[in-house]
Parts: structure tokens; sequence; C-alpha cells
């Protein structure tokens, strides 16, 4: 049932499904919460999902000013937008950007979070040298969106490395995400890379040790620098269980979803013990 929450002075779009324990999605940059209706017949019967189209995306706003995209800020609004919906506790599931924002949001607060599910997710960059040259990346990308439109930046985008394995996708599976991409603004986009991409939000690698949630990595066999990420990760996480995927890239729940919608699925059914 699609709902909009105003979270300040900004409209939210949210899209909720199914019956049972809440489960927060978050999907990637240039996404929405549209994809993940394909899974509700694996994650239905034991799980309320709450599909946020994340700030600058798909139906939610896209607000000018950039310090409403940054990512502490956009944690904050899920916090705000799981008391509106009377939410005391809930499990995540992050994709990517979407996986970083999950991260954000149990850190400042753990006492919300359940179970955590990252895909092809990292806690951001170690150093502030890095960090800088992310910013100087994503501001030359958001650049290019401005200058070039949404059509010119989705035909470059869908054509990084990064996305290489997706090429053997069904011509409708990728003509339905570059739909997708499509639909989103230029000033959602734009300003999504400056305020919430990796160089502009904090690391969070030496937080990881204080997440005590059990927390699910799901990457791609073919991902290898989010398979070394997830790697390094599961070595601090307390409670984690890391699940690679033969034959998937950066997106496993696109181009492997029946076997991502299972692996989810037996991770949300697992008893938490208290």
């Amino acid at each position: 049932m699609p709902v909009n929450y105003v979270i300040k002075d900004v409209r939210y779009h949210v899209d909720t499904w199914g019956n049972g324990f809440p489960l927060l999605l978050l999907h990637g940059f240039t996404g929405n919460g549209e994809r993940w209706k394909e899974f509700e017949p694996f994650w239905k019967d034991h799980s309320t999902a709450i599909a946020l189209d994340i700030i600058g995306h798909g139906k939610t706003e896209s607000p000018a000013d950039i310090a409403q995209y940054k990512i502490e800020e956009s944690a904050d609004t899920i916090y705000h937008l799981l008391e509106k919906m009377g939410i005391v506790k809930t499990d995540i599931l992050g994709y990517s950007m979407g996986g970083r924002l999950a991260i954000t949001f149990a850190i400042k607060y753990p006492q919300k979070v359940r179970k955590l599910i990252l895909e092809s997710a990292s806690p951001g960059l170690r150093t502030e040298e890095e960090r800088q040259a992310r910013r100087l990346q994503d501001a030359k990308l958001a650049g290019k969106i401005r200058e070039e439109g949404i059509s010119r930046f989705v035909e470059f985008w869908e054509n990084i490395p990064l996305f290489e394995s997706q090429k053997k996708l069904s011509d409708d599976i990728r003509g339905g995400i570059r739909e997708q991409r499509l639909a989103n603004s230029i000033e959602g986009l734009a300003n999504s890379l400056k305020g919430m991409g990796t160089g502009s939000q904090p690391s969070w690698w030496g937080n990881l040790s204080n997440l005590e949630s059990p927390v699910l990595l799901i990457t791609g066999s073919i991902d290898q620098k989010f398979c070394r990420i997830a790697g390094e990760m599961s070595k601090i996480l307390p409670n984690c269980q890391w699940k690679s995927v033969e034959g998937a890239g950066h997106a496993i729940h696109v181009e492997k979803p029946e076997k991502f919608g299972t692996i989810v699925s037996g991770f949300l059914s697992q008893i938490v013990e208290s």
C-alpha cells in the first residue's frame, strides 16, 4: 500500500506489503523501492516490507538543499519515519548506497534494529584522502548529470564495470532497470551523489564492532571489490554471516533473484536469541 509521509518538509514515498515483522528495504543509487516488490512471494508470510524511496529517488521529493541528502540526515529521517509508523524495532535490508544508509542507521539507532542485511555494502572509506578523492569524482559525475541530462547519464552508468555482469540479463530485465533509472530527476541524482556519496559520509569501520544485532552480508562472487570488503567486515562484526552468490555481480537481487530471496528469507526466519 503506497503512502506518502512528510518529514522535515520533504515528502517521502513508502510502499508496504506482507504480514509479519517490519522489514525496511533501502535501494541503491538510481533505484527506487519498486524493485523489491518481486520478492513479495518470498517474504510476505514472515515480514511486513517497508519499501522506501530514498530522498532524491523515485517518487520521493528532490529538494535543492544538499544538506538534506547527507547520510546521517537520512538516517534521522528513517528514525522519524518509523516513529510515524509506530514501529519500535525493524529488520533492515540495504543494497549498495542503501546498505551504507542501513549501516549508518544501525550505528546511530542500534535499539531500533533487530537484524541487518547488507547487499554489496560498505562502511565507507577509511581515510580522509580517499574520501576527498571520491568527493571530487562524485562532484564530476553530478556535473555530468546536470550538463548532459538523465538519459545520457543512465547510458553511461549502466556501462560502468560494476554492472558488466548485468549485460547477460534479458532485454526485458535490463529495459526495466533502465526505465526505473530514467524516472529519477536530475536534481535528485546530482544531489544524492554530492550529499550521500561514499566520500561524503563518515567512515564507520571503527564502529562495526559495536553492532550487536545479527548481520547478514551478501555479495556476488564476480564482484571482487565488495567480496573483499565483506571479508574484512565479517572479521569485525560480532554476530555476522556472509553469503557469496556464485555467478552474480554487484546487484545479486537483480541477477539471481530466486537465490537472493531464499537467502534473505532463511536469515529473517532464524530465531533471534534474547
